[in-house]
C-alpha cells in the first residue's frame, strides 16, 4: 500500500465510488455499535472513515486498537455522504498503523478540553497539531512569502549576514555570550552594520533570519529568541524606507486576507482595512496628544504600550508610523534632523497598540558616526571594523527592522507573542 494518494482537501465528488489511500492521524473515534467512525487529520482537514460491522473482524480489532493522535494510512473506497464532515467519507479495505499513540495525551489536540498557554507550550508538538495552531502558522507563512514577493518586486536581493559576532551591533548589554573557540564571542541583536555594509555593495538588501536579546522583559511581547525582517536602501532616506515597509505591510494584509480566510475565521479574527499611505504622526505631536489626556509623558522617553494604546483610540487608526524620535532615544548610526539635530530622521511603525517595526536615515559620514559613538558613551575603536569601510565610498542609505513574531500577533488575533513562536526562547524556557 502506498502511503498516501490524496490529501483531505482532494476527496470530491469525481473521486465517489474510486479507491483512495488517505494518511493521517486519528483525531477521534466513535463507536455507535453497528457503525463505528474514525475522523482523520492531515494537514489540510479532516475524512471521516466508516467501519460497520459486517466488515472483516481485522478493520473492527484495528479500530479498537487504535488511540487518539496515532498515525495511519487507510485504503478504502470514497462515498458521498452530506452527514460527513466534508460531505464524504471512507469505506476502508486496509488500515496500515504507522505509529500508535501513547495514552492518555498529555494534551488534548481536538480542544474540547483546554490548556493554559504554559501547557501548550510545555507540550508544543502536539498543541501544533491543533487547529488554531496549525491555522497560526499557515497565516504566518502566507506572510512571509508575501514580505519577500514585494521586496524582491522592488529590486531588493536577500542576504545571510553572520550570527555569531565579535561585538556589540548597538552596544549595550543585551548580548548572549558564546565560546568561539577559546574565545568570546557573541549571538547578534541585528544584522545591522552588516546590512549598512551591504547597502554598498548591492544597493538594496533584506534578510529574515533570527535575532537575540538578552534583555530581562518578561511581558507577553518580548522574546529572548525572535525572527527579524530587515532592510537596508542605499540612496535614501527614512521616507523612501517607509514607502517600502508601508507597501510590505499592505501586501501582507492583503494576501492573508485573500488566502487565509479559513484560517482567520478559524481564529475569529478580522484583519483591517487599510490603505496607502499610512498616516504619520510627528514624535512632538503624540507626547502633545498624551499630555492633553492626562499622560504623565515627559520630553525624550519612550512611549510604553499603554500609551500607544490611547493614542491609538484618540487618533483612531490601526496602523501608522510615529516619526522624528528626539536622537538619544536611538541608536549611533540613526541620522540627526539637518534643521533641529535635537531629533532623528527615524520612525516607528504602530499596529494596534504595539510597535513592531523601526528605522532610520543613516549617518554615511564617517566623522559624523565617530562622533555620535562618543556621545553615546561608546569607544569608536571597538567599532574599527565597522567604520573603516567608510573610507570606500558608502553612499547614502536608510533601512528597518521588523519583528516577524509581533506582525504575528497582530495579523493572527493572539494576545501573547509565544503563541505566534513555534518553539520560544525567554527568561524561562529552553525547551523543548
Amino acid at each position: 500500500m502506498k502511503f498516501r494518494t490524496h490529501l483531505s482537501s482532494e476527496i470530491n465528488e469525481s473521486l465517489s465510488g474510486h479507491e483512495v489511500v488517505i494518511a493521517g492521524w486519528v483525531h477521534s473515534k466513535r463507536d455507535l455499535g453497528g457503525k463505528k467512525f474514525l475522523i482523520i487529520r492531515d494537514k489540510d482537514g479532516l475524512i471521516q472513515v466508516v467501519i460497520s460491522k459486517d466488515d472483516p473482524e481485522e478493520l473492527v480489532n484495528r479500530f479498537y486498537e487504535l488511540t487518539h493522535e496515532s498515525v495511519v494510512s487507510i485504503r478504502g473506497i470514497v462515498k458521498m455522504d452530506p452527514r460527513a464532515p466534508s460531505g464524504y467519507e471512507i469505506v476502508p479495505k486496509d488500515i496500515m498503523v504507522h505509529s500508535v499513540a501513547k495514552a492518555p495525551l498529555p494534551l488534548d489536540v481536538s480542544g474540547k478540553v483546554k490548556a493554559d498557554l504554559d501547557t501548550r507550550l510545555r507540550e508544543r508538538p502536539l498543541d501544533l497539531r491543533r487547529d488554531e495552531s496549525r491555522a497560526i502558522f499557515k497565516i504566518i507563512s502566507v506572510a512571509v512569502k508575501a514580505i519577500r514577493e514585494e521586496l524582491y518586486s522592488s529590486g531588493f536581493i536577500e542576504v545571510f549576514t553572520p550570527k555569531i559576532i565579535a561585538s556589540a551591533t548597538e552596544g549595550g548589554a543585551a548580548l548572549f555570550p558564546v565560546i568561539y573557540f577559546g574565545k568570546e564571542a557573541f549571538l547578534a541583536q541585528s544584522p545591522q552594520l552588516y546590512k549598512e555594509l551591504l547597502a554598498g555593495a548591492f544597493e538594496r538588501v533584506f534578510e529574515i533570519a533570527p535575532a537575540w536579546r538578552a534583555e530581562e522583559s518578561d511581558t507577553p511581547y518580548h522574546l529572548s529568541e525572535f525572527i527579524s525582517v530587515d532592510i537596508e536602501m542605499a540612496f535614501a532616506n527614512y521616507e523612501d524606507v517607509m514607502e517600502v515597509l508601508e507597501k510590505v505591510i499592505f501586501r501582507v494584509i492583503k494576501n492573508v486576507d485573500e488566502e487565509c480566510s479559513k484560517e482567520l475565521k478559524l481564529l475569529n479574527h478580522k484583519l483591517p482595512q487599510v490603505r496607502l499611505p499610512f498616516k504619520r504622526f510627528k514624535y512632538v505631536d503624540v507626547i502633545e496628544t498624551l499630555g492633553k489626556r492626562g499622560t504623565n509623558v515627559g520630553k525624550a522617553v519612550d512611549i510604553s504600550t499603554p500609551e500607544l494604546r490611547m493614542f491609538s483610540r484618540e487618533v483612531d487608526e490601526e496602523i501608522y508610523f510615529i516619526t522624528e524620535w528626539p536622537s538619544e532615544l536611538r541608536p549611533f548610526y540613526t541620522r540627526p534632523c539637518s534643521d533641529n539635530p535635537e531629533y532623528s530622521e527615524s520612525f516607528d511603525l504602530i499596529y494596534g497598540f504595539l510597535e513592531i517595526a523601526s528605522g532610520s536615515s543613516r549617518i554615511h559620514e564617517k566623522e559624523l558616526l565617530i562622533s555620535r559613538l562618543k556621545e553615546k558613551g561608546l569607544n569608536p575603536e571597538n567599532f574599527n571594523y565597522f567604520l573603516k569601510w567608510f573610507d570606500y565610498g558608502i553612499p547614502p542609505h536608510a533601512g528597518w527592522g521588523m519583528g516577524l513574531n509581533r506582525l504575528a500577533l497582530m495579523i493572527c488575533g493572539r494576545s501573547n507573542v509565544r503563541e505566534v513562536t513555534l518553539f520560544p526562547r525567554d527568561k524561562k524556557r529552553l525547551e523543548p
